[in-house]
């Protein structure tokens, strides 16, 4: 059974219509089938499909990014690599079946995989938690992440999470810190990292893995530090004005393209990436090893400082040099115009100080002397 949004009840009227002609015994008195019907209607299909999917707003954009029938990230994993082999767990507490990881090989060469993972069906979406990591589930991720560093191996990593898991246990185990050390292992890892957002990017749930060398997202993927109706029920304390939220947001991977957030968008067939798996699995293959054959010919330093320069320079309108751009040199600059501000003040009022300081003692001799 096809699952359709709000904004497809002409698509669904259509392939509805096509489906039963293509299965005329179902339907009485029809006997034949009638094919110069079945392809005008595929037409209209088509067309409307275009139509509709190149005008959509950001809330549509978020609703095709939620699509039920989107393809996942063990949908990749199964697809695009070879031998895989699954690591669980992260040696302090337990497993976090929101998370899917493992040694894989792709086009020849191993790699390291880790993939948020939503689900299929209920049992399946109750079981890996609605993709929302706990923070079993990032410390397991850094534990790879460092053996991939230790052994030299490129990691490439597949987003699709409303966000970490907010609940009271999570929060007990150290959520906020395992995000936080999620985030400073990757951006210290001297080999290639590569993160795909195939679905939603959501919070600190996405940034703790999309902190890499790549960023790539699918056209009709989104990516924003929160949900849409959160954002609405924060600003305008109106949970239903999340269009206007979603527009505000730039989380759309046009907008976020723009500005520099990401690398790179995957395109997906009209309709959305549900409507053809095939189609997207081979872009999605041309991405990594694109971007993988141009990452491995860099040292394990330039990879750092490649990593480094590239969130650097998010915010920023002109390009700055690598000097500039080293923390240290940044701190620097902040000190001394932090320091250039006072001596400027001092300056100024270098003759005004010791007269107040003078006219206080003055008053308090006649005080005490009077």
């Amino acid at each position: 059974m096809k699952n359709y949004l709000n904004f497809e009840n002409e698509i669904k009227n259509i392939e509805s219509e096509i489906d039963n002609l293509k299965d005329p015994y179902n339907n009485e008195g029809i006997s034949t089938v009638d094919t110069d019907k079945i392809d005008k209607l595929q037409l209209d299909l088509d067309k409307k499909l275009k139509d509709i999917y190149s005008k959509l707003d950001p809330w549509q954009t978020t609703l095709v990014a939620r699509h039920e029938d989107r393809p996942k990230s063990k949908f990749f994993i199964d697809n695009l690599f070879e031998n895989f082999f699954p690591l669980s767990g992260d040696r302090l507490f337990g497993e976090d079946k929101s998370s899917i990881a493992g040694l894989a090989n792709f086009e020849g060469h191993s790699v390291l995989v880790i993939g948020q993972e939503k689900g299929d069906d209920l049992n399946s979406r109750i079981e890996r938690n609605f993709g929302m990591m706990r923070p079993e589930g990032y410390r397991k991720s850094i534990r790879l992440m460092k053996i991939a560093d230790k052994f030299n191996l490129p990691v490439v990593i597949f987003i699709d999470t409303p966000g970490a898991y907010p609940g009271v246990g999570a929060e007990e185990r150290g959520q906020a810190e395992a995000i936080a050390k999620s985030i400073e292992c990757s951006l210290s890892l001297g080999v290639p990292t590569i993160s795909i957002i195939i679905g939603e990017g959501g919070s600190g749930g996405a940034i703790a893995l999309a902190s890499s060398n790549k960023i790539l997202m699918f056209e009709n993927a989104i990516y924003s530090v929160i949900s849409p109706e959160g954002c609405a029920s924060i600003l305008w304390r109106d949970p239903k004005k999340t269009l206007e939220a979603a527009t505000a947001m730039k989380l759309t991977s046009k907008d976020l393209l723009e500005l520099k957030i990401i690398d790179e968008i995957i395109s997906e067939p009209v309709g959305g990436a549900h409507r053809d798996k095939d189609k997207v699995l081979l872009q999605v293959k041309k991405s990594i090893s694109r971007c993988l054959g141009e990452l491995t010919t860099m040292s394990r330093q330039d990879i750092i400082e490649h990593r480094k320069n590239k969130f650097l320079n998010i915010g920023r309108e002109t390009g700055v040099s690598n000097d500039t751009l080293s923390s240290d040199k940044l701190f620097s600059n902040s000190v001394s115009k932090i320091f250039y501000a006072k001596n400027k003040i001092w300056t100024k009022n270098r003759f005004i100080i010791p007269v107040i300081f003078i006219i206080i003692i003055l008053f308090l001799s006649l005080f005490y002397l009077g």
